[in-house]
């Protein structure tokens, strides 16, 4: 499995046992990557210390914080893909990368391991 694919799969296991998930923003809101087609993704992690790395390597002033998957699943997955928005999560690495999903896939995602 290759790194990314890994860490997918440590954000579903991770977010269905704590029923958290946890997002870095500042003051301005979250950072999103505009990638080379042109999706623009919204990151979040499935463990605090995820997070964290990610705002030391970001800068900016990011803060890590956290929130209640059942909030998350109600209210910032619908308003993403509204908004166009995919889901990147667990990036890592030191230029963060990783796999980004649709609301829906990630609803499905969940919906089948629970």
């Amino acid at each position: 499995m290759s790194q990314s694919g890994s860490q997918a799969a440590a954000f579903f296991r991770d977010v269905r046992q704590s029923r958290v998930v946890w997002l870095v923003q500042n003051d301005d809101g979250s950072p999103t990557h505009l990638s080379a087609d042109g999706t623009r993704s919204l990151p979040f992690w499935s463990t605090a210390a995820r997070a964290q790395r990610a705002a030391r390597i970001w800068g900016n002033g990011l803060r890590v914080e956290s929130m209640p998957l059942d909030a998350w699943c109600e209210h910032v997955l619908p308003d993403a893909a509204r908004d166009g928005l995919v889901i990147g999560i667990n990036w890592s690495g030191p230029r963060l990368v990783g796999w980004s999903f649709t609301a829906m896939e990630i609803d499905n995602r969940l919906a089948a391991a629970g």
